[in-house]
């Protein structure tokens, strides 16, 4: 029953961060955006906040000093890394590419989609989800 409690955590505070995106879009817009909580990218990472939770749950449920922290731990970090580093590269990398195809696309009958910009998050987007993700599992344990 332990592993489907801190499951439902881990999924909980995922849905809140996707939540939140879609609150904010709604504030910063006026208008609501159900894209936004299928959508990567944006504050707080839900990535960050998924494996926070889970890698705190672990400790509290496994010992901060157990295997199984330490796995949990590292795949976090691995996580919020490609989030704000690999991730991160390859939107703003997008952003070019499309910038490309906009400009060749007036100039030729080149019908290529734009490709997704909204991939990773900032260092600080990391930080909040990752902290969203330790409050979820302190609050609920």
């Amino acid at each position: 029953m332990l592993t489907v409690k801190i499951l439902l955590l881990t999924l909980l505070s995922g849905f809140t961060a996707q939540f939140i995106k879609v609150i904010t879009y709604y504030k910063q817009y006026k208008k609501i955006n159900f894209k936004r909580f299928f959508e990567t990218g944006g504050m707080p990472s839900s990535h960050a906040s998924t494996s926070a939770t889970l890698t705190t749950l672990v400790g509290f449920y496994g010992g901060f000093n157990s295997l199984y922290f330490s796995i949990a731990a590292f795949f976090s970090s691995v996580i919020m890394y490609d989030a704000a580093g690999l991730r991160r590269s390859a939107g703003k990398q997008a952003q070019v590419l499309n910038k490309i195809i906009e400009d060749f696309q007036m100039e030729h009958k080149f019908k290529e989609k734009r490709l997704m910009e909204f991939l990773g998050h900032t260092p600080i987007e990391v930080l909040f989800g990752s902290l969203l993700g330790i409050i979820i599992a302190i609050i609920f344990k």
